[in-house]
């Protein structure tokens, strides 16, 4: 049976090998001041506990392990192997990565290996085994923390080595030569192959390289750094089976694909680093919601600045009140768990700028430790958090592959996916609606409202099943470059939008890019709106217009469409359009539907205070977070107890810049 999560954790990375004893020892008294109940150590520990190649020294870290036990602080252990030791790299210099232009990275830094090195895998097998076997059965110890932020600066390497291992893969997946040859479409520009070793990494070409052979290395990378991370918890579980695995991944970060790396972790988590000048960073907040839905299930922040980073152009600091804030968003959309880069402010080293909870100064002079202090005495007595499921309304398919493929050359303009999804999440939650993200393998058919925005490429399966939830009485939307090619990067033939134009009811004769500094207009429910980036040429089949473009060329042509598929509705929107003006879109699909929403359970009218929803046995947990300027007056459907207030209300002022947490009871039958 794994241990199973009890309380809120709270606390942060912690580097004692970086201090004395005397400090460490602060350290304790200081964590208690703050409500620290859980730190992950070792993450950069492989010199400290194997100084050589034939010598292990536990003793310091025995030491901390029990001192942390003592003061009732549960601990994530790491493996230590996310930096080797120069001593393996000036032994093994071959283990270290190389880039496109050839050259060997050297020892410095961290994270430097080779993803497919034989060397770094056996050696860090060798250290997990040892740390597992001496500490599977210390009762502080809660989670397995395995490596740190795979391909965070290492995400692609073209040395020999991966070269033969890339070539050995693709025999794996495609097992002939001449499957290979059909799904990278190599009879074009002379690119047929007629041995596996004739295939080099997708590097330095003279011009456009294989869109196909480009996506399979995305691929590849992935899978080899999951390998790495499965042998590491293979080496830890043959002597650990009830202490959970996780490793820490980076949210909307482009190199490992989540959706695979998920089902070989017990709890997921990420390592969230918003921009204080950003006023609402949604990329962050979408990243909450992606990282949950990973698994369906609570995660965990693993990592976030208490104030500034270090390594931005320009480093801001967070406003008063902004990383308690920032926090509870984390929590609303199902963070199990909140934790700090890191615990005391490194005096030397890359990141000795890098806020902390514990500053280079006096804590008692210290704004960051006293608002630390106030979050972690808050989330004492949130406890009713803990393992409550996140409520959502609708999903929005995302898929590391298709970012991947959307972002590769030779498109008709460039496009960033996340630049689209954030733009749409930003609409989307000022409208409160929830959001589970899914991917396109996933059973869909539990939402009334499925988005997939700018999905160009997809697996005709996926086609498939959005006929059928379209059929059964789904909603469905979709925008611009989507349904475009299948997975292999071949487009769907018979015109644009390939897969879905059946559902839509349209097809697309031609795109029409705009520059950055173009814009056009279109026409929708009587408003003007602003287009950019993107506009078409749509015929209409089946479909009816809601909106046309107002251009010379494309003038009174559709924009957006909507057509009855069976029971349902597929919706295409045909240009980029700013987050206000997608809300009023999303509205009234919302209301044309009759779509209910979470929130609309429980308070009695519109706000702009964000509202989200999570739900324990016999409870709901109603999150109420105000990020403007305003006081806002909340009126509930039904009665609640405040968390943060301790007392009960129907009504409530969450005032600007602040929150509230009501716990409403499902049987009222005595209210």
């Amino acid at each position: 049976m794994v241990k199973k999560q009890t309380q809120m954790y709270y606390g942060a990375d912690y580097n004692p090998e970086q201090w004395s004893k005397e400090i460490i020892l602060e350290d304790m008294a200081l964590m208690k001041e703050v409500g620290v109940n859980y730190v992950s150590i070792n993450i950069f520990g492989w010199v400290s506990i194997q100084p050589n190649e034939t010598t292990f020294d536990f003793t310091f870290l025995d030491w901390l392990i029990d001192l942390l036990h003592e003061n009732n602080i549960m601990i994530d252990l790491a493996n230590g192997t996310a930096s080797p030791p120069a001593w393996l790299v000036n032994k093994y210099p071959d283990m270290m990565p190389m880039t496109v232009h050839g050259n060997r990275l050297v020892h410095g830094s961290r994270q430097h290996y080779c993803p497919t090195s034989e060397i770094y895998r056996r050696y860090a097998a060798t250290l997990s085994t040892a740390v597992a076997k001496r500490y599977h059965q210390h009762p502080a110890i809660v989670m397995w923390h395995i490596n740190n932020e795979y391909t965070c600066h290492i995400h692609e390497c073209y040395c020999d080595r991966c070269r033969s291992r890339f070539q050995q893969w693709l025999q794996d997946k495609y097992q002939t030569i001449d499957e290979l040859n059909r799904a990278w479409s190599t009879t074009f520009w002379s690119q047929s192959y007629g041995d596996w070793h004739e295939i080099y990494l997708p590097e330095q070409m003279p011009t456009f390289k294989n869109p196909a052979q480009q996506l399979d290395y995305r691929r590849f990378i992935s899978a080899m750094n999951l390998e790495i991370y499965q042998i590491e918890k293979e080496a830890i579980a043959a002597y650990s089976r009830d202490i959970p695995f996780m490793t820490n991944l980076m949210g909307l970060h482009k190199y490992v694909n989540g959706f695979q790396w998920a089902p070989e972790m017990d709890v997921v988590s990420w390592n969230s680093y918003p921009n204080p000048f950003s006023d609402m960073p949604y990329p962050q907040f979408l990243a909450n919601d992606l990282t949950r839905s990973l698994k369906k299930k609570p995660f965990l922040i693993m990592e976030q600045a208490p104030s500034a980073v270090n390594w931005r152009a320009v480093n801001g600091a967070k406003k008063a009140g902004q990383m308690r804030l920032w926090s509870y968003e984390a929590i609303a959309h199902g963070a199990d768990g909140i934790m700090f880069f890191q615990w005391r402010q490194s005096r030397g080293g890359a990141e000795k700028f890098h806020s902390a909870v514990v500053p280079h100064g006096q804590p008692s002079e210290s704004r960051v430790f006293k608002e630390s202090c106030q979050l972690g005495n808050e989330l004492k007595e949130l406890q009713a958090i803990v393992g409550t499921s996140f409520i959502a309304d609708i999903a929005v398919v995302f898929d590391w592959e298709n970012w991947w493929a959307l972002e590769l050359d030779a498109k008709p303009r460039t496009l960033k996916y996340i630049h689209q999804l954030s733009r749409l999440y930003e609409a989307l939650r000022g409208l409160n609606l929830a959001v589970d993200f899914v991917h396109p393998d996933e059973d869909i058919s539990a939402y009334p409202f499925v988005i997939a925005p700018n999905l160009y490429s997809t697996h005709a399966s996926f086609g498939d099943k959005i006929k059928d939830y379209v059929a059964g009485g789904g909603i469905f939307l979709t925008n611009f470059f989507s349904g475009i090619v299948n997975e292999n990067d071949q487009v769907y033939l018979g015109g644009y939008p390939g897969l879905f134009k059946d559902i839509l009811g349209i097809t697309v004769e031609e795109f029409y890019p705009l520059k950055d500094t173009m814009h056009g207009q279109m026409t929708f429910d009587q408003q003007t709106f602003t287009t950019h980036l993107w506009e078409e040429v749509i015929h209409l089949k089946q479909a009816k217009v809601l909106a046309q473009f107002n251009n010379d060329d494309l003038s009174n042509t559709p924009a957006i469409t909507c057509n009855q598929y069976g029971e349902g509705f597929a919706y295409y929107i045909g240009t980029e359009l700013a987050p206000a003006d997608l809300t009023v879109v999303l509205s009234k699909i919302i209301q044309d539907n009759h779509l209910e929403k979470a929130a609309q359970q429980f308070i009695e009218a519109e706000t702009p205070v964000s509202v989200s929803c999570r739900q324990g046995t016999g409870y709901t947990l109603l999150f109420l977070i105000n990020h403007t300027d305003i006081d806002e007056h909340i009126v509930l459907k039904k009665k609640g107890y405040s968390l943060l207030d301790e007392k009960p209300l129907s009504e409530i002022d969450v005032l600007a810049k602040d929150l509230q947490i009501i716990k409403i009871l499902d049987d009222q039958s005595d209210s």
